[in-house]
């Protein structure tokens, strides 16, 4: 994959409407699922019980949260594009998000995407609108789609 790089705002906006790279797989490991149950309180056995998940789930094995695909997004997005002029960037929002597919235990994700939309934001910054999907290896139904919003400020 490489990684779009662009030297400021000004020049990142002629990518408005534009499919942006590709994304690397990332193996989600039994260690960030139980990472992301402590950080989110969410102790399902669906998740953190990889014995019971092994009997008694229909996946036979552990799931991945549904938001911890979506929670991935930002770090995918700063994996495929950088803007180098940004001193700062938030996340704004989400729309439309769906989880259509579990991700199993060391299943592999990557991005895929576009800018839907790039607007003004203030006297420094914009807010962008990206159409994200999160691909699963091998799986025809991605983990996640999601229109997310983010600011970047120079």
């Amino acid at each position: 994959m490489e990684k779009l790089i662009c030297k400021n705002l000004g020049e990142f906006r002629q990518y408005e409407g534009k499919a942006l790279p590709v994304g690397e797989w990332i193996t989600v490991t039994q260690e960030m699922i139980n990472a992301f149950a402590d950080a989110t309180l969410d102790f399902q056995w669906i998740h953190v019980d990889v014995e019971k998940a092994k009997k008694h789930s229909p996946f036979k094995a552990p799931v991945a949260h549904g938001f911890m695909s979506v929670s991935l997004i930002s770090k995918m997005l700063g994996d495929v594009i950088e803007v180098k002029s940004t001193n700062m960037g938030v996340n704004y929002g989400l729309n439309k998000v769906r989880f259509p597919h579990p991700v199993i235990v060391d299943g592999k994700l990557r991005f895929v995407g576009k800018i839907n939309q790039i607007e003004n934001y203030g006297d420094n910054g914009l807010k962008i609108t990206w159409d994200c999907k999160v691909e699963i290896q091998g799986v025809e139904k991605p983990a996640c789609v999601a229109e997310f919003i983010s600011l970047m400020f120079e």
